[in-house]
């Protein structure tokens, strides 16, 4: 009978325990880790949101850019810290590709984190110097693989976005040609400017402005269908070239083990943020949108990853190059 007191006692400590860590978070301000570079397309992402989610928190969320290996370094950060709820980490893609892209990381990439809810899918498109000779991506297609040794493809490091959507490429054109790593997206654009490399492959976050300014060529977009932003743009796929059919989703995490009622919070807030008509503007000026309620939530995050994770190791494999 004492025994089964003492269960009871415990049973509701916890409850009460529980139902006081949710009254009270958040108490501080939260440390959201972006794994790139300030200035970044993962980072225009991370401050849309972190604003309108701190509006609904109540307390600040400040960013940190702790970039390096493919964003592994920024993760690993995130996967080792407390789990009390005040440290999130806000990734793309690049979560689900590392556990391929990299044999030996700090951190088991399906099991070392909560996760909250998805924020968006960002269309990528094909980009080159804006005196690149092909009048179109079928003349594009043909002009990289008759040209394989001669033509440059920049991306922003390996397991960037866009040295994804290049290997991708590379895959679905058959032909390997130069790829050039820089460390960050804005050093890669800026080359692409200067027209020290011919082309790449990019997130509209960071190339919208580029293309309406004329600074820089699109030739297609890597999505099912046509971009609002730019109608009259091709996709690949319309331009025969369907396997290059990928976009750049992100999602918030927190550490494993951190609450549930903490990551439940945060999930309401990421969703009052998603729904705010103001950051669905500002994504809309950069080519994407929020992720539905329905997608902003932990279970959606999860399966996200998981498939993910699935569908880019045969492709990384068959390429066979890795980050370590």
């Amino acid at each position: 009978m004492a025994l089964s007191k003492l269960i009871g006692a415990l049973a509701a400590a916890t409850v009460l325990s529980s139902a006081a860590f949710a009254a009270g978070y958040p108490e501080r301000q939260i440390t959201m880790v972006v794994p790139f570079s300030a200035g970044g397309p993962t980072d225009t992402v991370a401050r849309l949101v972190a604003e309108k989610m701190s509006a609904d928190l109540g307390q600040q969320i400040i960013i940190e850019n702790v970039g390096g290996a493919g964003g592994t370094l920024g993760a690993g950060r995130v996967a080792k810290a407390d789990p009390d709820g005040y440290t999130v980490l806000l990734h793309h893609i690049g979560m689900a590709t590392s556990a391929t892209l990299y044999r030996k990381l700090a951190y088991d990439t399906l099991n070392a984190f909560e996760y909250v809810g998805l924020v968006t899918e960002v269309p990528m498109v094909m980009v080159a110097k804006k005196d690149f000779p092909a009048a179109d991506f079928k003349a594009f297609v043909e002009y990289v693989k008759n040209n394989p040794d001669k033509v440059t493809m920049a991306n922003a490091g390996i397991g960037a976005a866009s040295h994804l959507c290049g290997m991708l490429f590379q895959s679905a054109i058959q032909t390997q040609f130069v790829t050039v790593p820089y460390k960050g997206t804005g050093p890669a654009m800026t080359d692409l400017l200067g027209g020290q490399v011919d082309f790449m492959c990019d997130q509209t976050t960071n190339t919208t402005s580029q293309i309406k300014g004329g600074t820089i060529k699109a030739y297609a977009s890597t999505t099912p269908a046509r971009l609002a932003i730019f109608p009259d743009l091709p996709t690949a796929t319309e331009s025969g070239v369907p396997a290059l059919d990928v976009s750049i989703w992100h999602g918030v995490y927190a550490p494993k083990g951190t609450p549930a009622e903490a990551v439940d919070r945060l999930s309401k807030a990421l969703q009052v943020a998603l729904a705010d008509p103001g950051v669905a503007k500002s994504m809309a000026d950069l080519g994407t949108a929020p992720s539905p309620a329905a997608d902003a939530t932990p279970a959606a995050l999860k399966a996200k990853v998981e498939s993910e994770v699935a569908k880019w190791k045969p492709v990384i494999e068959a390429a066979g190059v890795y980050a370590d």
